[in-house]
This record gives structure tokens, sequence and C-alpha cells, in this order.
């Protein structure tokens, strides 16, 4: 059995639909249920040092006692380094004095010091309350499987200064044994309540408020956390760790509401990541049973179809206004863009996550084969997709766009299976041909953009005929950005494979 490493959290937390709240308050008491105020105050330095590292440290008033705690942040979104301090009884109203060195010494603790640039017994710097929440909580513990979770539903506000902002939350916290079982088990309440997974938790709520944190859109690790002794096993699993770590985020922005263009293409290129690794790698392991991927693909489509149009009005049209084109009315409401938050919380894609979680957090049988056959499959795999990449690509301005588009697919799944797989080769060897790539897909992916404005623009004509302009516009650049895509792909076609030996050349 897989047990989680001392002093870590593992949490779900999922975000409650307000027509859901009364079946999910009626659905806990079920057993033995107990009721507590949670009054919290967060704290960091004026710069926000601790928050830049992922840490956050919080004096919480549970009851009638004060608890202080530090949490930290891992590889994996859903898992904190965390400590609590108990602090001295009596203290019942009047917020206690922190002290950060209640946590030398643990891991977290370690973080913090790094964090703020402390070696040794430096002292700690003053820190400033930021933010605080007061929340009712309604909590349960239930034994599932061979391990005890505790289901909380969280109602409250969170404050800073003069704004505050709603807290309605269900979360299953793995208390004892392993995190398959506490994903199995928020994946039914999941499907009966209409629940959506969120990684945005309180301190993040607060901290935008306060204004110490913007809206992440940062890119996650593109490789997978492996060695070169692992096998298919390993690799399987670690890939679809770090497509979650994009995913996650982003489709929890998106389902509360954000429109950021960022989270759409951090979001999208973490599914198409996703599917690339379902399909390169599915024989080096078991199943992901079950796995809706057609909700996936219906979301993926959406989002497409909102990444589409804001690239036509932010890219494109400032381009052609710049040579005298005119303006051209490009409202969401006239395009029939999908309702995105909608559809990231659609059942059957929560679902699908949840059901790539299970599959993250199962046990893995070991081990199924050795490390070298684990690489040589790889570069099996790696040699195939490039092979027949070079094949098309080099007559690419001869082909479809049909047949373009599938040159365009091929070389983004090569480039994911070689980040993927990053560990497994010399990394001086796979930075140098990840950078020869590049040139590859931005070509492609200028003309594959400029080809989808077309379509939408010629699906506007009948609205604004200025659109024509923009059409013609277009059609111009259509010969010069197919050459720069075959001239790209024959360079590229120069770079000797790090997968291959001397004997395969």
């Amino acid at each position: 059995m897989t047990k989680l490493i001392p002093m870590t959290e593992f949490e779900l937390k999922f975000e409650i639909e307000p027509a859901n709240l009364k079946s999910v308050a009626v659905a806990l008491p079920d057993g033995e249920a107990t009721r507590q105020r949670l009054q919290a105050s967060y704290f960091d330095t004026a710069e926000g040092a601790l928050a830049a590292h992922g840490i956050v440290v919080r004096l919480r008033k549970e009851g009638r006692r004060w608890v202080q705690t530090a949490k930290g942040s891992t590889a994996d979104v859903l898992q904190r380094l965390e400590h609590n301090a108990a602090l001295p009884t009596g203290l019942v109203s009047a917020l206690p004095a922190l002290d950060l060195s209640r946590h030398r010494g643990t891991p977290v603790g370690k973080l913090i010091d790094k964090a703020l640039g402390l070696k040794g017994s430096c002292r700690y710097p003053r820190l400033e309350l930021l933010y605080s929440t007061d929340v009712q909580r309604i909590a349960r513990t239930v034994t599932y499987g061979s391990s005890i979770v505790e289901i909380a539903l969280d109602q409250g506000r969170v404050f800073c200064a003069a704004q505050s902002q709603a807290i309605c939350e269900l979360e299953f916290e793995l208390k004892e044994g392993i995190p398959l079982d506490a994903v199995k088990l928020a994946r039914q309440w999941c499907a009966v309540h209409g629940l959506w997974l969120s990684v945005i938790s309180k301190s993040m709520k607060g901290q935008r408020l306060s204004g110490a944190l913007k809206v992440d859109t940062d890119k996650s690790s593109t490789s997978a956390s492996i060695s070169r002794r692992d096998g298919g096993q390993d690799l399987s699993g670690a890939v679809m760790k770090v497509c979650l770590s994009q995913i996650l985020p982003n489709l929890s922005e998106i389902a509360g509401g954000s429109k950021h263009p960022e989270h759409i293409h951090q979001l999208r290129v973490g599914i198409r990541r996703l599917r690339t690794a379902l399909l390169e790698l599915s024989d080096l392991t078991d199943v992901v049973d079950p796995l809706n991927e057609a909700a996936l693909i219906r979301f993926f489509k959406a989002l497409g179809d909102h990444r589409d149009h804001s690239h036509l009005v932010l890219v494109l049209q400032p381009q052609w206004l710049a040579v005298g084109g005119p303006v051209i009315d490009f409202q969401p409401a006239g395009m029939h863009l999908p309702d995105l938050g909608k559809a990231a919380r659609d059942p059957e894609l929560q679902d699908a996550v949840l059901g790539l979680l299970a599959f993250v957090h199962r046990d893995l049988p070991r081990p199924l084969d050795k490390p070298s056959v684990l690489k040589k499959a790889i570069s099996v795999r790696l040699n195939k997709l490039y092979t027949r990449a070079l094949r098309d690509g080099r007559k690419f301005s001869d082909l479809d766009q049909t047949q373009q588009h599938g040159v365009r697919k091929r070389f983004k799944r090569l480039r994911y299976l070689m980040e993927f797989a990053a560990p497994l080769y010399p990394a001086r060897k796979v930075h140098h041909m990840s950078a020869a790539l590049k040139p590859v897909q931005d070509a492609l992916g200028l003309y594959n953009d400029e080809l989808m404005a077309i379509d939408r623009l010629r699906s506007r004509v009948a609205d604004d005929p200025g659109t024509w302009f923009g059409i013609g516009w277009l059609a111009g650049r259509h010969e010069p950005n197919i050459n720069r895509c075959q001239t790209e792909i024959a360079k590229f076609a120069e770079m000797k494979p790090f997968w291959r030996n001397q004997k395969d050349t």
C-alpha cells in the first residue's frame, strides 16, 4: 500500500453550485457530524515573500483553541506540506503572537527559511496580517476502503480591508490511508451533487483580495519526474501528473468564471499533452479506466472556439487596422461562443478529470518492465512520429489543408513526447532538438491560426461586409506563410535525432 510521506496534506476541494447546496448539507450529517466555527488570520511579509514561494502561514481559532499552521506547495497540486502547532490553552479571544520558529526543522519550516533567505538561527522578520476568514464548518469522518477521510462543508467569507468574498466549499481531506480512496469517495459525491473540483484555496482567494497574488497564468513543468531506472508504469503515472498539474489550476480558474486568454491557452495545451500521453503511452501501462475522453474532446473544442475568437480580435484585427482596414464587430454573442464556465463545470468533464486522478494515485504493480526496455520503447515511438512528420512535412505545400493539419498535430505530439521522456536522454541533446523544433511549430501555428481566421470571417460576411477586407488581407499572407512552414521543416530535417545511436544512422 502506498502511504503519504509524513507532514503532508492530501485534500480535494470542490465548489458547490448554489442550487445543490441544500442536498450537500442534508447528506453530510449522516452519522456523527461536528459543527465548528473557524476564524483564521493569514500573515506574510510586506513584500509577500512567503506567497511568492507557495507558502501559507495562519493562526486559526478552532472553537476555543488556537492553532498555528504553515503549508507549502509540492509538485502535486493536491498535496501540500503542512505543520500544525497547537498554542497554549487559555487563549480565548485575543489574536496570539505569531512565531515562525514553531515550524523550524520541519519540511515546511525549511521552505520558510529558504523563502526568507535565513540561515541557521537568524531571527525571523516581522509578518503582517493580510486577510482573514470566518467559516462555519460541518464535518464528519468516514472510513472508505482502507482509509479515513474527513468530509467538511465550509460556508463563510474571506475578508481583506473593506472587501470580502463568499466561501462555499466541500473538502475531502485524507486523515489516514491512501489518496486513491479519497479520490474515489469524492468522485461519488461529485456525481450525486454536481460539484466541481477547484485548486483555488481560501488563502489564494485572500491573497487576490489583498493584491498579494495575481491570477496565475504560469506554465507548468513539461518533463515527467522520472529517472533512468524507472519503467513504463512510472513514466505513465509521472506524465499524467505533469498534465494534471497544468490542467487543474487553469480548469479551476475557468470553472470559476475566468475568460483570461492565457488560462484558455494553457488548458488547451494541457489537454493536448494529456491526449498525446494517452495515445503514445497507452500500451506501456494498464488502461486508464474509466475515462470519458469524449468529454475532454468536447471541452477542448469549446476552448478552441474561444481561443480562435481571441486571436482574431486581439492579434489579427489590430494588424489590418494598422494598414487602414475597417473595424469589424466580433461580439461573442454574434460568434455563438459556448459558455466556458458551464462547460468546465460539466459533470461528465469533472468525472473524467477525477478518473485521471484515480489513475495517477492508483497502486503500481512493480515492475512491468526494465528501464532499458522503456527507453527503447520510447525511442521507437519518437522515431515513428519523427519519420511520419517529416515524410509529409517535406511536401507540405502540396498537401490539402486536412493533411497539413495532420502534419502540425504530429509535430506537436513529437514535441510533447520529447518533453515527457527528456529525463531518459542527455539533457543537452534534448534541449538542442527542442529548440530546433520551436520555429517549425511557430510557423505551423501561425499558418493554422490564419486559416481558422479566414473561416470565421467568411461566416460573418452576411452580417458585416467589412470582413471581406480581413479575408483579402489574410489571403495575401497565405503563400508566404506556407513557404515559411516548408522552409522551417526542411531546416529541422537536418537535425540528428537524439534518440538514435550510431547504429541507427
